[in-house]
């Protein structure tokens, strides 16, 4: 029994189911309320389940929010690829204001077949235009207008992670041209989300918009005891059974809650010592407890309420009255005081008042889990016949019914055409999912098999999830089912995946061959198996075979048309342009008349903008990339979108944009944690970056996941340029020998491969490392061998790493003049790309020779790179010219400061308190910083000292935040 002031019986006492006041996220709605202030902003609300991030909202709510009016929509439990589910239920919410409105956007009237309730205050629906591109767009922009019209609006949207894909995408597009004043607060579960960004790695806020992350922690041991007392309320709970209670629920506060509810007089209990505490809470198992508390409530009910309940828990997302009626058989006027008692009874609640469902996901599964098996058979039965006459037909519930059901052949039905229309809307991941728990029934016919296996192979080469498909392929391969005559193009699919992985390019290349002999019949895929086989940089195959399967992919080109033709385009042009050759970019189409098309075309832009990355034409690369990435996401490819950000990371090193790359390349390695072939070229920049600040454990660490310990089964380019940072961190460790044998694995896979266009970063690395073990010989020959193997290439970054190489020989044969004149060649050739670090590097080359002949040429020279240095973050290189300048007595002084740091850390104490919190030792960071070994044992001293710390493992990153 439950009274009006939120509080229950239990055991013959009252007492508060939720606490009456927030606890523990005082700071939290201060940070809300201060954001969302600041429009147009963007609050992503993350925290797991039960965390109270709804409780953090309704908080926000119902404080004083002025003029700004509260929409708030809700994303559902059900994977249901209905679009913009959330944003619509939320914009109905408008209808008082439109009165108040006197003319309207007429792109608004996008919105009124969508919005029944407001429809009338709408002006008129617009005529369908034919194309589901434009009228989504049209749509979007009718979303934003009348935001715009009936602003200041704060929208929230909850439960992001059971987002839709076009709900995410018509969020991103708000988010990135949002109305002047508009906020958006979007709460989701980051454990829930399909990929590692709740609204996607190609999210980019509008420029001057505010973006903020507030993660929702459980509650601390003292978060708990006050969270117990104010739902007891009780003043004192001893400090024993908070620390019990706290590591019985991780501090979860709705798991607290439902702990206290299933306590005998738990009032008492919060006096108990430590026995008698744990003695009390170890009795209880929150999962039973959780089951338990909704059997107790449930047993109060009348029977036909019981039934609706577990009607609810079986469908699994918020119901129409009338649909739970018709599944639970239970007449209309029954239903309707069934219903009144479960919404009385706090087990079911009114969502959006047509709708009803359980507060929490572990309360629905408590009473699914209460239903008897025969009895959950029969309901889902029940919801199957239920369903299909919902319009439209809720496909993925259909299937998921149908399966629990026993109904096979309706299973297969509705799980294909929900997995149809996944693919329709761009919903990979859905769709992912759905066929390939088709094509685990063991009852499949084998036409089925085949086509079913055909679309998996298709949509998992599209999209990019963690589910990754290819053991579901292999499977299939050795299924006798699968015919004989789609065995070849499975087993394209399946390689086509397996050559994204960094350890199985090489297997991948075999069974595409395979796939080609397998195919004979199919003229298109021998070209798309040859297409792939064609790329120059999976693996290191030789180049004769290289150009046999680039021989038989261009003959079928000559006489192929449409998507075909673009896909093959696609490999074709960028290997051609990997190879050095910069020709055919006007072979590029300005588009596609298809979605197939669409999405090679953004694949053909993406691989084009990665290989003129490679080569060092990046403004022409930066185009590409931008509209390949444009035209990727309106055709909903995220593989390709991963790829392009890649690029863009590295993209980004190259020409200096540092701010914050090492965090974004970061949250994307985590993003494409299952891809290693994405992630090892994020891996590559952050080595680079690693080593600019001279972290040379961290460098060498992200350096050995390119794959540079076995380019044969890597991504070569970014396996070679990975051996070069190897080499670079051993070189830095005294240890020449080893950065030459280094240097020799590098060399080989570029003479394996004919890649001389990626020895651009390698070059300068192998002639320091064979000038410093004294294989002079060596050195001028790699010059003369690079040299000669780009004679005929297009490749600026290479002809300026050798203009630096010949400046390092010239310097090394004792000829300044001529060392000059290379160095500042090479100086002018990265600029020219633009690539400042490398220009940086070459022209501190110059200074270094000039510091003899003209000392004060070289102080102007180092002065400006010390600027160069310090504004790119290159700390390392930084120290290093001013310790040059130093030596010349013309040191630049360093801006002053306050006269005293107190138990603040000095800038200096920073730098090295990260370098040790990077791992290095006292004698690295000497060497680094070029400092005395007893100067840097003060230092970190003093930065114990004054964090309180007393060890090196106790130092954390957090620290120094």
């Amino acid at each position: 029994m439950r009274r009006n002031d939120g509080s229950e019986a239990s055991h013959g006492r009252w007492f508060r189911t939720s606490s009456p006041v927030l606890i523990g996220r005082d700071e939290h709605l201060a940070a809300l309320r201060e954001v969302v202030v600041h429009n147009p902003a963007v609050v992503l609300l993350e925290g797991e389940a039960g965390v109270g991030k709804s409780r953090l909202v309704s908080e926000l709510l119902a404080g004083d929010l002025g003029a700004v009016l509260p929409l708030v929509g809700y994303c559902r439990q059900v994977g249901e690829p209905f679009s913009y589910g959330a944003v619509l239920e939320a914009l109905r919410g408008v209808g008082p204001r439109l009165a108040r409105q006197r003319e309207l956007n007429p792109v608004i009237g996008a919105l009124a077949p969508l919005l029944p309730e407001i429809a009338a205050d709408l002006p008129a629906p617009l005529p369908p235009v034919g194309d589901p591109l434009t009228e989504r767009h049209r749509l979007f922009r009718a979303v934003r207008e009348l935001l715009a019209a009936v602003g200041p609006v704060l929208l929230v949207v909850e439960d992001l992670h059971w987002a839709d894909d076009g709900t995410r995408q018509l969020l991103r597009f708000l988010a990135s041209g949002p109305p002047t004043d508009l906020s958006m607060v979007l709460t989701y579960r980051r454990e829930d989300l399909h990929r590692g960004s709740p609204l996607g790695a190609e999210f980019r806020s509008a420029g001057g918009g505010l973006v903020a992350v507030l993660e929702i922690e459980p509650l601390d041991v003292d978060g708990v005891r006050r969270l117990t007392g104010a739902v007891l309320g009780v003043e004192k709970v001893s400090a024993e059974f908070a620390a019990r209670l706290h590591e019985r629920t991780a501090g979860i506060p709705f798991v607290v809650e439902e702990t206290l509810r299933s306590l005998h007089e738990p009032a008492r209990a919060v006096h108990a010592g430590s026995v008698r505490a744990k003695r009390l809470l170890d009795a209880v198992k929150v999962p039973v407890l959780l089951r338990d508390a909704m059997a107790d409530r449930l047993a109060t009910l009348p029977a036909e309420t019981v039934r609706l309940v577990e009607v609810a828990a079986v469908l699994g997302t918020p119901a129409p009255a009338e649909l739970l009626a018709a599944v639970g058989g239970i007449p209309a006027d029954q239903a309707r005081a069934a219903l009144a008692h479960a919404v009385a009874g706090h087990v079911l609640l009114e969502v959006d008042g047509l709708r009803y469902g359980f507060r929490h996901m572990l309360a629905r599964q408590a009473v699914y889990d209460g239903i008897s098996a025969p009895e959950r058979v029969g309901l889902h039965d029940r919801a199957v016949d239920a369903l299909q006459h919902v319009e439209p037909q809720p496909l993925v519930q259909l299937a998921g019914h149908s399966e629990r059901a026993g109904r096979t052949t309706d299973w297969l039905t509705f799980g294909e055409a929900a997995a149809d229309r996944a693919i329709d809307s761009g919903d990979t991941a859905t769709a992912t999912t759905l066929l390939q728990r088709l094509l685990a029934a063991p009852v499949l016919p084998g036409d089925v098999v085949d086509r079913l296996a055909i679309k998996l192979g298709r949509v998992a080469n599209t999209g990019l999830d963690q589910r990754d498909p290819t053991e579901t392929l292999e499977r299939l391969l050795v299924d006798p089912r699968l015919a004989t005559s789609v065995r070849g193009e499975v087993r394209l699919f399946q390689a086509s995946l397996m050559v994204r992985q960094i350890g199985r390019i090489r297997e991948g290349r075999a069974e595409l061959e395979r796939a080609i002999d397998e195919s004979a019949d199919r003229p298109d895929l021998v070209a798309r198996a040859a297409a792939v086989l064609s790329m120059p940089y999976l693996g290191t195959p030789p180049p004769a075979e290289l150009g046999r399967w680039r021989q038989q992919t261009e003959a079928h080109m000559v006489v192929e048309t449409g998507e075909l033709r673009i896909s093959l385009l696609a490999n074709v042009l960028g290997s051609r342009l990997h190879r050095g050759y910069l020709t055919g970019l006007d072979e590029v189409p300005d588009r596609a008349d298809t979605l197939g098309g669409r999405q090679h075309l953004a694949r053909l832009r993406c691989n084009v903008a990665d290989a003129c990355v490679w080569l060092g034409h990046l403004d022409q690369g930066a185009r590409f990339l931008r509209n390949g990435l444009r035209l990727a996401t309106e055709s909903g490819t995220p593989f390709v979108i991963g790829t392009g950000r890649i690029t863009e990371a590295r993209l980004d090193w190259i020409t200096g944009r540092w701010e914050g790359l090492t965090e974004r390349a970061s949250t994307l390695i985590e993003e494409y944690r299952d891809v290693t072939s994405m992630t090892s070229e994020l891996e590559l920049v952050l080595g680079w970056l690693a080593t600019a600040r001279g972290d040379w454990t961290v460098a060498r660490e992200h350096f050995g996941r390119t794959g540079a310990h076995d380019p044969c089964d890597a991504i070569a380019p970014v396996a070679i340029s990975g051996i070069a940072g190897m080499a670079s961190v051993l070189l830095e460790r005294k240890a020449a020998g080893k950065a030459a044998a280094e240097v020799d694995r590098g060399l080989a896979a570029v003479r394996l491969t004919d890649g001389w266009s990626w020895a651009g970063v390698l070059a300068p690395v192998a002639v320091t490392a064979y000038s410093a073990t004294g294989r002079t010989a060596d050195a001028e020959r790699s010059v003369d061998e690079i040299g000669e193997g780009i004679s005929d290439r297009n490749a600026p970054a290479v002809l300026a790493a050798l203009a630096q190489c010949r400046g390092l020989l010239a310097e090394a044969r004792g000829e300044p003049t001529e060392a000059i004149g290379h160095f500042r060649e090479a100086a002018a050739r990265y600029e020219a790309m633009p690539a400042p670090y490398f220009a940086a590097i070459a022209g501190e080359r110059e200074a270094t020779i000039l510091m003899s002949s003209d000392p004060e040429k070289a102080v102007e020279l180092l002065t400006d790179l010390v600027e160069t240095f310090d504004a790119l973050g290159a700390s390392k290189d930084s120290v290093r010219c001013r310790h040059t300048l130093h030596t010349l007595g013309r040191a630049k002084p360093v801006r002053p400061g306050r006269p005293g740091y107190g138990n603040d850390l000095s800038p200096r104490e920073v730098e090295i308190a990260r370098m040790v919190a990077a791992g290095q030792t006292n004698r690295e960071i000497a060497e680094t910083l070029i400092l005395s070994s007893r100067t840097v044992e003060r230092h970190v001293a003093r930065v114990f000292r004054k964090l309180g710390i007393k060890s090196r493992a106790q130092l954390r990153a957090d620290h120094l935040d």
